[in-house]
């Protein structure tokens, strides 16, 4: 589980995280047309700024949080406001998220937070539970890339990345990129909902004869639809 209170941190007011100003690489995605505004979930929405943001733009928002503190925050920035956008405490690895099936998932940075392969595998799981056929999770994720530092996100690998999400969703795009507020890089991780499940990784051996090995490959994808940098 995260190592953190995220409730004391709210109180406290230690939020590096909450920059007051939307996520640009969201903003990006969004004003590029890389999803229409629908039924929409966010993970780790904090006090709001992403939800909200969102909203305006006509999404039909759930932001869901851990912290109380934060979701009372992010009930207030509402301040009676009329827009399609709701807050809810909820821990996501543990109570199923209200009012899916959702057509686009947001994180920022919550993914990253937990330290064990298994709780980002169970985490991945749970999105794909919640995601409507076609629906898009876009994951903002803390990089090993770029140069030694002692704050900011947490770091996770792509192979990490990876491997918590390929067995539950098809990975459309898995690139650089940078959390500019921190001056840190990071991965933007693109994923959608499986028709499919994956299928397993070839190896060619002497005399060109394919075979296919027991478990599911892990590699870089290198389908017309995928990057992966």
């Amino acid at each position: 589980m995260p190592h953190r209170c995220w409730n004391e941190s709210y109180a406290s007011g230690e939020l590096p995280w909450d920059t007051g100003e939307p996520e640009p690489l969201l903003v990006e995605f969004v004003n590029s047309g890389g999803v229409a505004p629908g039924r929409t979930l966010e993970i780790g929405a904090g006090t709001g700024t992403n939800a909200i943001w969102l909203a305006e733009r006509g999404f039909d928002v759930l932001g869901v949080d851990i912290s109380p503190l934060a979701v009372e925050r992010a009930k207030a920035k509402m301040d009676g406001r009329n827009l399609r956008c709701r807050f809810a405490t909820l821990d996501f690895l543990a109570t199923p998220s209200p009012g899916g099936p959702f057509h686009f998932v947001f994180d920022r940075g919550c993914f990253h937070v937990f330290d064990e392969q298994e709780e980002r595998e169970r985490f991945a799981t749970h999105v794909a539970a919640t995601l409507a056929r076609d629906g898009l999770w876009l994951s903002l994720i803390g990089s090993t890339e770029g140069e030694p530092r002692e704050v900011g996100p947490p770091r996770r690998s792509a192979e990490e990345v990876v491997g918590a999400i390929e067995p539950a969703l098809e990975i459309v795009e898995l690139r650089s990129a940078e959390f500019r507020s921190h001056d840190a890089k990071a991965w933007f991780c693109l994923s959608r909902q499986r028709t499919i499940p994956a299928q397993q990784s070839t190896r060619h051996e002497v005399g060109g004869m394919e075979t296919s090995p027991p478990a599911i490959g892990r590699g870089r994808k290198n389908d017309d639809n995928s990057q992966l940098h």
